[in-house]
């Protein structure tokens, strides 16, 4: 398999992004990883890139996009933070890897069992990652079905605030960076949430934060996102 060019990611559609990325990890979860010859793959990248995807994900050992969507040198950029939080930082990382470098697809990728989250759960404190896990209490406080049990000994309230925060972070992308949000409302990216189960290595993609708009959903605006 080659890495993308130029040509290859100019004819790529945010929807399609969209099924390679699920291609690939029905290739990861079934052990069919594709044929790869890297170091061809960094000859053929040595001069420029054309990622056609952006996956904001967590640090944690197991997530690798790369791995389990099962992509190639070239094919994405890779945003890892624990918690897959967003700051300004990772927005203008974003911006860059959509405006400047031509992808077409952000998807926020969250993970189970997560430590982040975990200690978001018991309110952890220590030292800068209290600010980090900070980003992510506003999901323990939207979680209002555990009534019983509300740390991380109670695995079902870990996953509910998990998806939670992925949701909130697909929002926060739209409502904070005015680049990707006229990029959205253009048809030009799309932006999604994701969860990958670290049992299975299967990632779910959640419709309710799939903004994409084409000829699937063409009265999409993103003003919708607003009410």
């Amino acid at each position: 398999m080659k890495a993308h060019n130029k040509e290859t990611q100019a004819q790529m559609t945010p929807r399609k992004a969209l099924q390679f990325l699920q291609q690939g990890n029905n290739r990861f979860i079934n052990n069919l990883k594709a044929n790869r010859n890297l170091l061809e793959q960094v000859n053929e990248t040595r001069d420029g890139q054309w990622p056609f995807a952006t996956i904001l994900s967590c640090i944690d050992s197991r997530t690798s996009a790369e791995l389990i969507f099962d992509q190639g040198l070239g094919d994405i950029f890779s945003v890892r933070i624990a918690g897959n939080i967003v700051n300004t930082d990772i927005l203008g990382s974003m911006e860059f890897a959509c405006k400047v470098a031509g992808s077409k697809l952000i998807v926020v990728l969250g993970h189970s069992k997560c430590g982040a989250v975990k200690g978001a759960c018991d309110h952890v404190e220590m030292g800068n990652l209290t600010e980090l896990l900070s980003k992510i209490q506003p999901a323990v406080y939207e979680e209002k079905q555990t009534t019983v049990e509300r740390s991380s000994k109670n695995s079902e309230f870990v996953e509910n605030v998990a998806e939670i925060n992925v949701k909130r972070s697909v929002k926060s992308i739209i409502e904070r960076s005015y680049v990707l949000e006229q990029m959205l409302e253009n048809g030009q990216i799309g932006i999604v949430g994701a969860m990958h189960d670290i049992e299975t290595g299967v990632v779910s993609f959640y419709d309710e934060v799939m903004y994409i708009k084409d000829d699937l959903n063409p009265e999409f605006t993103v003003a919708e996102l607003r009410h």
